[in-house]
């Protein structure tokens, strides 16, 4: 009685990732916090749909911790609810990040001390008690915007190192987690090609060696390191000792970026929905790394003729994609800043 009756599909389509029980206090809680006003905790709910709900107040408290209920399924009940909006002959965009919640609780599960990157500079470096979540999120357009929404579908927890030694667990950096999250997505949505935009933190060679390993379904588009290795393909066997892994080394994309004479002008779409006058150069070579091969990829050097933004280095592991397409494509994903975790699905513990 409580859920407007626009918003029952959507509940209806998550569903099937709780128990009834669950998914009546989750439905009851949801439309109440549609009504109320100031902090939507879970107190302040109830008070506005007090006379509807049954049961003690903590078993609506248990809801987001220790209820019955697959994280696994409920991420891929949503995920299938937003790319239900997609066109299906296009391919699905992916933003990548993570995001720092204070959470200073003595007994708050999954705890721990981590860089936050909004408050840090160059020179500085804060730190926040909480919890630290890698999001991945799909890019939806509405007519409505001018910029992509970024609605999270998976999200897991990045536990400290201290905190996976103490749980015997192997640890794995942002960039790892964000590997499993994109494989579960690939299982997800077999037919779909997805291509995933990630800062530099996700611009790594292991994250593009996974791309590159799934080229036929999914490309990055990310920022390198300026002085990455870049090399030709390695010639073909010619019978006598091992075979070469790497062919005649190439300029780094900065060397190439400061000696070229001569920059494609284009008009691009911009960060924030706008555009920007920039000059383009690109090249392509394998990315090597000792010990992980060679991965194919075009880079795209970025200049602001307006000289309001610093020069920019981009990459993709997609050779043959255009660099106003690369360039356009990572510039979209900025409206992803700050994204609040609703469902973890690395962790089996209570979410926060």
């Amino acid at each position: 009685m409580i859920v407007p009756h626009e918003a029952l599909p959507i509940l209806q389509a998550l569903a099937p990732a709780s128990t009834r029980p669950t998914y009546q206090r989750f439905a009851l809680l949801t439309g109440a916090a549609l009504l109320c006003t100031g902090r939507r905790t879970i107190a302040n709910p109830l008070r506005i749909a007090a006379p509807l709900a049954d049961g003690h107040v903590t078993s609506y408290q248990r809801v987001f911790s220790p209820a019955s209920r697959s994280a696994m399924r409920l991420a891929c009940c949503l995920c299938r609810l937003v790319v239900a909006l997609l066109p299906a002959d296009r391919p699905i965009l992916l933003a990548g990040d993570d995001t720092v919640d204070g959470h200073p609780g003595k007994h708050a599960y999954g705890k721990a001390r981590h860089r936050d990157p909004v408050r840090s500079g160059h020179g500085y470096t804060a730190w926040r008690y909480g919890h630290k979540w890698v999001v991945l999120a799909v890019l939806v357009r509405f007519p409505f915007a001018t910029r992509p929404w970024a609605p999270p579908v998976p999200v897991a927890l990045d536990r400290s190192r201290e905190d996976n030694r103490a749980r015997r667990r192997p640890h794995r950096t942002p960039a790892q987690i964000m590997c499993q999250l994109l494989r579960v997505m690939r299982i997800w949505l077999p037919d779909r090609r997805l291509i995933f935009v990630g800062d530099a933190g996700y611009g790594t060679h292991e994250v593009a060696r996974f791309a590159h390993r799934h080229r036929l379904g999914l490309t990055l588009v990310s920022e390198p390191h300026p002085g990455a290795n870049r090399f030709k393909p390695p010639p073909p066997y010619s019978g006598h000792g091992r075979p070469r892994v790497k062919g005649a080394a190439l300029p780094e994309p900065r060397q190439a970026a400061a000696g070229a004479r001569r920059r494609r002008r284009r008009t691009v779409a911009w960060y924030g929905g706008g555009t920007r006058r920039v000059g383009l150069k690109s090249g392509t070579g394998h990315w090597y790394k000792s010990g992980a091969g060679l991965v194919p990829i075009r880079w795209v050097f970025v200049r602001d003729r307006d000289g309001t933004h610093r020069d920019e280095f981009f990459f993709t592991t997609g050779p043959g994609l255009d660099p106003v397409k690369i360039l356009e494509t990572y510039t979209a994903r900025w409206g992803l800043e700050r994204v609040w975790p609703m469902i973890d699905v690395a962790s089996n513990g209570p979410q926060g």
